[in-house]
């Protein structure tokens, strides 16, 4: 009954990410998630949400349902990156935004794909690869943070929903015994320290930026 609750909470934690990163994104015309994070996450949900249906069907009907929605979200995503993400280049590299683009998805394909082709079972490679590329994200957020000017398409709710989203099933993997416990374990670890990090740091730049307010309304 726990581990439903747990994984529910999951989902409906990383449904407000996707919803407040493309509603934020377009509203405020910024890109709320790093590049890089967001090639991993295109490529996982394409990889599995496909291979549920088509593939080795590993997964049950509601998780694969749950990938390929994801998958759409992370299509939406990427189109506050390409209409909108240029800005976040210097001037100079700004000529190179479309392959830069380019190099960043094809990254995070064949990455995905090292994962998927070597890790045994497609349940394996889904947890080995969802855990490091949520590691990998947490501080990828973090180093946007410190990077940009703003905080456009940047939030509370999409701090703490990523957050839990992570935090759920790192509690899961421990309660049912998975054999990937101690990697569960351990990168669910550093993912919370840098979740939190990140909550606290925005934070700190919302109330300098004087839109504390402006967050509790929207």
């Amino acid at each position: 009954m726990l581990g439903t609750v747990l994984v529910g909470i999951s989902g409906v934690a990383w449904t407000v990410v996707y919803i407040e990163l493309i509603r934020r994104g377009f509203r405020e015309r910024a890109c709320g998630m790093p590049l890089f994070a967001l090639a991993l996450n295109l490529a996982w949900e394409w990889l599995y949400g496909l291979d549920g249906f088509f593939g080795s069907r590993s997964f049950i009907p509601a998780q694969s349902i749950a990938n390929i929605a994801w998958a759409l979200c992370d299509v939406a995503v990427l189109a506050t990156w390409l209409k909108f993400g240029r800005q976040y280049l210097p001037k100079w590299g700004q000529h190179f935004f479309v392959p830069y683009t380019c190099l960043a998805l094809g990254f995070g394909f064949a990455l995905q794909l090292a994962f998927y082709f070597n890790c045994g079972t497609m349940e394996r490679a889904s947890i080995y690869s969802a855990f490091a590329q949520n590691a990998a994200m947490s501080a990828m957020f973090i180093d946007q943070l410190l990077r940009r000017p703003d905080i456009k398409a940047q939030s509370q709710s999409i701090a703490i929903a990523k957050w839990l989203g992570t935090l759920a099933p790192t509690i899961y993997g421990q309660l049912n015994g998975n054999s990937l416990g101690n990697y569960i374990l351990i990168t669910g670890i550093v993912c919370c320290v840098f979740d939190l990090l990140y909550i606290a740091l925005l934070r700190q730049r919302q109330r300098t930026l004087g839109r504390w307010a402006d967050e509790e309304k929207a």
